[in-house]
């Protein structure tokens, strides 16, 4: 440790400390003193290096003496104090290392400047998001959480009520400034843009707002609100809207990507997106300027021409060579099974409302191993299907992709008269329909990209799904418990920052470790505070604690540290 000064005429000082990074040694600054005017005029001193060489003598000696054994005295017969608190959780630090990475203190201080309130709004959204991530519940419940942290809460429960509505006011501002700081963060992949849709349900029957019947994902028979979510291509949100339950989902495309031309200055990009966005309007909206788009085509949904084109055996090729293979003939061999075969035909268009053409490249594939999964899940449903008969009115409720589609119902007789029974059986038909298409996969794009490519692309798309995953598991996003449209935005947004902040957390780990594993670990890292002495660990010390301190460039994993020690690690987390 030691003084670095600066060559100008009216030098600045920082505190510098060795470090060893990634195998190799260097610098990094743990304080920025100031320049020697402002050290000369907060500390009353007239020669600031005779000031700073004592402040580091000082600096030097602290550390010295922390290196100490410290021997502290427990009394077997004494009580602890009554409501004394003693444990405290220190793996928000990992979360909220990246929270000011973000910018988002002063985010929130610009709009206390633009508004007419006087609570700590930051204080009150950084408790919002580590409690969605840590402590997932209500309201209610997460200002008792946040409690349990180092730094206790500076707002009481009612602000926080308040601040909601603030929150969601100024939603799409939040998102748009985010991306501007994030880009300094993480590399930010914006030339894919990955755009999905799902629903929240609540646990109330009237509707009203945003909370309306709709269908619902989860096939609950209460309202629901519609979420939609753009994702780079790192993995990274991007922006998010809430619509009414009721709203067709395919609408709700077109204007988040407005907003996100406009707020983030974002013009050159491919959207991709399932089958269920990817309408007509949709895919001639991203047809013009530099956007293009990526989509799931429904084989079942074509024309009859293009739908016989594609299940077609013959004219197949594999990436890098120009043999043609009749798939029917294919040997189930490991090296085939590997194997992705694909052929791609133009349809042609044209747009009458821009005057351009609407040209878009149909791209299918076709694998032995995604024919296998399909016929080992058509197997599994058969055989839940055969279970069914045997309680048949419960045979009769059936949905899309419900086992109950393979039974079939025969309620009259052979001769056209009502039949005393109803005859419950497995309809073969169904079956050797649904076989038809057993490893088919496609694509429709606008792109001029190799298929392989385009293939690869779309095949990324897990990751928003995975994002809603873990917003509804994790994050414990559902059921909703707010009734104010605005409420119910603000609650969104704080579960989209947290998806963002763990995102990133999970890039600086290099993605080594499962969702499940990274927050219940920060959930355990507790520190148990010793009289006046500093704090002691009472966590399991792993290789994911080393990572989470080293992508963190903190410690709370020493067997004792100083007020002063874990001081200085809380004003590392914010920048300072």
């Amino acid at each position: 440790m030691r003084i670095m000064k600066g060559r100008s005429t009216n030098p600045t000082y920082h505190v510098i400390q060795d470090v060893k990074k990634n195998g190799k040694r260097s610098t990094e600054i743990i304080e920025n003193l100031g320049s020697a005017s402002e050290i000369c005029e907060k500390y009353h001193v007239t020669d600031a290096d005779a000031w700073a060489n004592e402040y580091i003598a000082k600096k030097r000696a602290e550390v010295k003496e922390s290196k100490h054994d410290v021997l502290i005295k427990f009394n077997k017969d004494a009580l602890i104090n009554t409501d004394e608190q003693l444990v405290y959780n220190a793996g928000y630090l990992f979360l909220q290392n990246i929270y000011y990475k973000l910018g988002l203190p002063s985010i929130c201080n610009k709009i206390k400047k633009q508004s007419a309130f006087s609570y700590d709004l930051d204080s009150i959204l950084s408790r919002l998001v580590y409690g969605r991530i840590l402590y997932p519940s209500s309201k209610l419940s997460c200002y008792e959480q946040s409690k349990k942290l180092l730094e206790q809460p500076s707002f009481d429960l009612h602000q926080i009520y308040r601040a909601l509505s603030v929150l969601a006011e100024h939603s799409d501002y939040i998102q748009s400034e985010l991306y501007k700081h994030s880009k300094k963060v993480v590399k930010r992949s914006t030339g894919v843009l990955f755009y999905d849709c799902t629903n929240y349900f609540f646990e109330i029957e009237k509707e009203c707002g945003l909370k309306q019947y709709g269908p619902s994902k989860e096939h609950r028979p209460t309202p629901i609100v519609q979420m939609g979510l753009f994702m780079d291509k790192s993995g990274i949100p991007l922006a998010f809207c809430i619509n009414p339950g009721n709203q067709n989902e395919q609408q709700s495309l077109k204007p988040l990507e407005q907003q996100i031309m406009r707020d983030f200055e974002l013009s050159k990009f491919v959207v991709c997106t399932d089958a269920g966005l990817s309408s007509d309007a949709n895919r001639r909206f991203n047809n013009f300027g530099e956007r293009s788009f990526i989509t799931t085509q429904s084989i079942k949904g074509l024309k009859k021409d293009l739908k016989e084109w594609c299940l077609d055996p013959t004219g197949w090729e594999v990436e890098g060579s120009r043999k043609k293979y009749n798939i029917s003939n294919l040997e189930d061999t490991p090296e085939n099974r590997n194997k992705i075969f694909y052929k791609q035909t133009l349809i042609e268009g044209y747009d009458k409302e821009r005057d351009i053409p609407f040209n878009q490249t149909l791209i299918v594939t076709f694998s032995l191993k995604y024919k296998l999964y399909h016929q080992t899940l058509r197997e599994h449903q058969i055989a839940r299907a055969k279970k069914y008969l045997e309680h048949p009115a419960q045979a009769d409720r059936r949905s899309q992709t419900d086992a109950k589609r393979f039974i079939k119902k025969t309620a009259v007789t052979a001769d056209g008269e009502i039949a005393p029974n109803a005859i419950y059986e497995i309809d073969e038909s169904i079956i050797q329909k649904e076989s038809m298409y057993d490893g088919f996969y496609a694509v429709c794009t606008n792109l001029d990209d190799s298929p392989a490519d385009i293939a690869k692309i779309n095949h990324d798309r897990w990751e928003i799904e995975e994002s809603f995953r873990i917003m509804k598991s994790e994050f414990e996003a559902r059921p909703v418990y707010l009734q104010r449209d605005e409420r119910i935005t603000a609650h969104f947004l704080t579960c989209f920052i947290a998806l963002m902040i763990y995102r990133i957390l999970e890039k600086t780990l290099d993605e080594k470790y499962p969702c499940s594993e990274i927050i219940e670990t920060l959930r355990k890292m507790d520190v148990r505070k010793v009289a006046d002495q500093g704090y002691i660990p009472c966590y399991t010390r792993t290789a994911l604690t080393d990572d989470l301190h080293t992508s963190a460039g903190i410690r709370t994993d020493y067997e004792l540290s100083t007020p002063k020690m874990m001081a200085g690690t809380i004003r590392r987390t914010k920048g300072l």
